[in-house]
């Protein structure tokens, strides 16, 4: 006999509860949406029970984007609308979900916040533009951790004494293992020729594409410099004492870098420079940026790649193809293909020249290996 439903309706209630899933507000397609999917939702229980923070990050697409001037304690010097009418330098700090990350000189940035430039305004570093070269050094060739010296330069200035100190080739040799690695162009200065006579030193780089400026008590071939900086961010290295800063200083007028003195007991130049800094090079044919760095005393080739030392020399590398696997193209390698092609001839004059280069700069790696 049939049973008449139940007059309060519960017979339709229990049917949608055990009726077809599919029809159940749970399983609607409506809410099945990523933002309700737990997964989306990272939990940080904290000491102080804070609440759950979403994965999701803002895309700042109003940010402008700026270039890094100078680090300080935390807070980075950067510059907006770089050659604009409304160029400005403004002091920012890093956004929190850059904590893990090194911002450094050169690095383009992607700025949020107060960006007036305003005395008192501090706006936020929110990403890192992908850099196109980055220029490392470590502590010693052991060393596996990098110290980044500056991003996005793609010259460096090599400042090497004639004397007072005297000039260290090894120290030179490393510089150049740093730049080709980071494919950047070395260029050499040599300071105090009034002192000594520098030829035997540059002889040690006559196979190396270096070009090379030369300056005494004299006069600097300021002009000369200035016109190989222009349209460039260039880095300028050195030992303490060489008299980089006193360069800087006479192509960046106005900069007063501080210049120091070596000392007469240990031949040794005294830190000046502390930190790195971008300062603009203005000229009547255009502009560039020179990064003076602190001087170094060391510079440790603990990340290199021994492949891209070889690239520099295009000529090299060719022949380096014809090689066995494993060749280390120094004195000693077997059946190495630029051994063999420099001493039958095939490089000309300066094959040999060019052999030595590149072996010298190998084998300041190779303790490394």
């Amino acid at each position: 006999m049939p049973v008449a439903p139940p007059a309060d309706g519960s017979e339709g209630l229990a049917q949608d509860l055990a009726g077809d899933p599919g029809d159940t507000w749970w399983a609607s397609a409506d809410d099945d949406e990523p933002e309700f999917d737990e997964s989306s939702v990272r939990v940080r229980p904290g000491r102080k029970g804070s609440k759950p923070r979403s994965k999701t990050r803002p895309s700042h697409q109003d940010a402008l984007t700026g270039r890094i001037l100078s680090v300080d304690r935390g807070r980075y010097t950067v510059m907006l609308d770089e050659n604009l009418p409304t160029e400005r330098r403004i002091t920012t700090a890093r956004a929190s979900e850059l904590r893990k990350k090194a911002v450094v000189n050169g690095d383009r940035v992607d700025i949020v916040g107060d960006t007036t430039g305003a005395e008192g305004s501090l706006a936020r570093i929110v990403r890192i533009v992908p850099r196109d070269t980055l220029l490392r050094r470590s502590a010693d060739d052991t060393d596996a951790v990098e110290r980044v010296i500056v991003a996005n330069a793609d010259q460096m200035l090599i400042v090497v004494a004639a004397a007072n100190p005297e000039p260290r080739i090894r120290l030179v040799d490393r510089y150049l293992v740093a730049a080709y690695d980071a494919g950047v162009k070395p260029i050499l200065c040599i300071t105090k020729t009034d002192l000594a006579d520098p030829a035997a030193f540059l002889a040690n780089f006559a196979g190396l594409d270096l070009p090379v400026f030369q300056s005494g008590e004299g006069g600097m071939p300021i002009a000369e410099i200035s016109a190989a900086l222009v349209g460039h961010d260039t880095v300028f290295v050195g030992h303490s004492g060489v008299g980089k800063s006193t360069l800087v200083n006479a192509l960046v007028p106005g900069t007063n870098r501080a210049i120091g003195v070596v000392n007469t007991v240990t031949g040794r130049g005294r830190h000046t420079s502390s930190s790195t800094v971008s300062l603009r090079l203005e000229t009547d044919t255009g502009r560039g940026w020179v990064i003076d760095t602190p001087g170094v005393r060391s510079f440790g080739l603990g990340h290199i790649n021994t492949d891209n030392i070889l690239k520099a020399f295009t000529d090299l590398a060719t022949i380096a193809e014809r090689c066995p696997r494993g060749c280390t193209h120094l004195p000693d390698s077997p059946d190495c293909a630029i051994i063999d092609a420099v001493e039958a001839g095939e490089l000309g004059d300066t094959g040999r020249v060019r052999l030595d280069s590149l072996q010298r700069l190998l084998a300041t790696f190779a303790p490394a290996r």
